[in-house]
């Protein structure tokens, strides 16, 4: 249960109202293929959550590829591709200062998944408990 806890404490209305527009912003960057990087041009990425720091100045983002196909490379590859992609939604953002970008694996479909199966192991073949 790692993933449960990602940061100590509760965000803000801001932090989360940024990190939404962030989300958003950001896939609409990765859809546009400026990336020239291939493991990260070929995939299929999806934003799960970005999580912004009290004072607006980094966010982490989390990212899953589709099918977890090749998701370290990719997540490698974003986070050297990280100064392009900040330099891109700066231009788009209306903020004071554009976050330092730092990508991450979402594990919380894993987790999801992880307590999906315990679900049908109680219930049985049948689905009935």
């Amino acid at each position: 249960m790692a993933q449960a806890k990602r940061g100590s404490k509760p965000a803000s209305k801001r932090q989360l109202r940024v990190g939404e527009e962030l989300r958003h912003i950001l896939a609409e960057i990765l859809t546009r293929g400026i990336l020239h990087d291939p493991t990260v041009a070929g995939a299929s990425i999806t934003i799960s959550e970005v999580k912004v720091s009290p004072d607006m100045r980094s966010a982490t983002v989390y990212v899953t590829t589709l099918g977890g196909v090749n998701e370290a490379p990719v997540i490698a590859g974003l986070n050297r591709a990280s100064g392009v992609i900040q330099a891109e939604l700066g231009r788009e953002l209306t903020m004071k200062f554009t976050p330092r970008l730092a990508f991450r694996r979402d594990e919380s479909f894993d987790y999801g998944m992880h307590i999906d199966s315990l679900i049908r192991k109680t219930r049985g073949t049948d689905g009935e408990i």
